[in-house]
């Protein structure tokens, strides 16, 4: 049986494999899973439709769509401003990955830490609550004032996984750049401040003694196999032990467009990979396995 990929969903704090139909994998630490690519990586299309060009994607892109259905989801979201009259409350939150990586961002309050589990968010705080251009508002305003991007590429995200500081000053952190944004001036009026609470994402991504990385996968190809036992997984991202005793990183995203079947477990795998990197080496490698 052929299915295609909906991503990653973190419904009730755990990772879970979606499928197009409406189907959902759940994903348990420990699992051995193995899949197959199959004939072409296509545009999923947006919104809930079908891409009306049935238009081939690159393998490496993560964003997936052709440009016209990318242009059709971008004009759909929260990030373009375009839902303006939108009267449910949203949430500004401040969001950890590891040292030094930080982000503000906002979210619809019924959606809780859904977004930040999405994102791979090791800790966060939430900051305030109130109408969306109000957070939308005090977004910016704390992202210059603190100094912090508006997002964070996966890949450095996923290189400090597997060496995080411990969780006191991981909440440290976290807590002194909730100091610092409080103390800018410039919030929207109609946004309420809430308390800083640190919220840890180290347990509900099974991320304690995760052993370092050796690669991560570059894109599928036809017939190319992704297997092993799973050992933590973090926004889209699942971290794999493959038969080789490999720690293989798969971002999921990687698997939308194409047809997935299932594989053994224990097959060899058969993708494009690139080396972690090492600091006596420099950039990682790309070899094929």
């Amino acid at each position: 049986m052929v299915w295609r990929s909906a991503g990653v969903s973190w419904r009730g704090g755990s990772p879970a494999l979606r499928w197009d139909g409406g189907r959902v994998s759940s994903l348990g630490y420990g699992r051995v899973i193995g899949f197959r690519a199959v004939g072409e990586r296509r545009c999923p299309g947006a919104r809930g439709n079908a891409c009306p060009l049935g238009a081939v994607v690159g393998g490496r892109s993560t964003g997936v769509r052709c440009a016209e259905c990318a242009r059709l989801d971008r004009a759909h979201s929260v990030a373009a401003d375009t839902l303006l009259d939108d009267p449910r409350p949203y949430r500004v939150y401040l969001a950890w990955f590891g040292p030094g990586m930080v982000k503000v961002g906002i979210t619809r309050e019924e959606r809780g830490d859904a977004r930040l589990l999405e994102q791979g968010a090791v800790a966060f705080s939430w900051l305030g609550r109130g109408p969306l251009m109000a957070a939308r508002r005090t977004e910016e305003v704390l992202r210059h004032a603190l100094a912090v991007p508006d997002r964070i590429p996966y890949a450095r995200k996923r290189a400090v996984r597997t060496a995080l500081p411990p969780a006191a000053e991981r909440a440290r952190e976290v807590e002194e750049l909730y100091a610092r944004a409080v103390g800018v001036g410039a919030w929207a009026e109609t946004l309420e401040r809430l308390a800083c609470e640190v919220h840890d994402h180290v347990g509900a991504f099974h991320l304690d003694g995760l052993v370092p990385l050796d690669a991560s996968v570059v894109e599928l190809v036809p017939g190319g196999v992704v297997a092993g036992r799973l050992l933590a997984a973090a926004g889209p991202d699942l971290h794999l032990l493959d038969r080789d005793g490999r720690h293989l990183a798969l971002d999921t995203r990687l698997l939308t467009g194409w047809g997935i079947e299932s594989a053994p477990g224990e097959s060899p795998v058969s993708v494009p990979l690139l080396s972690a990197p090492r600091e006596s080496s420099g950039d990682g490698q790309e070899q094929l396995f």
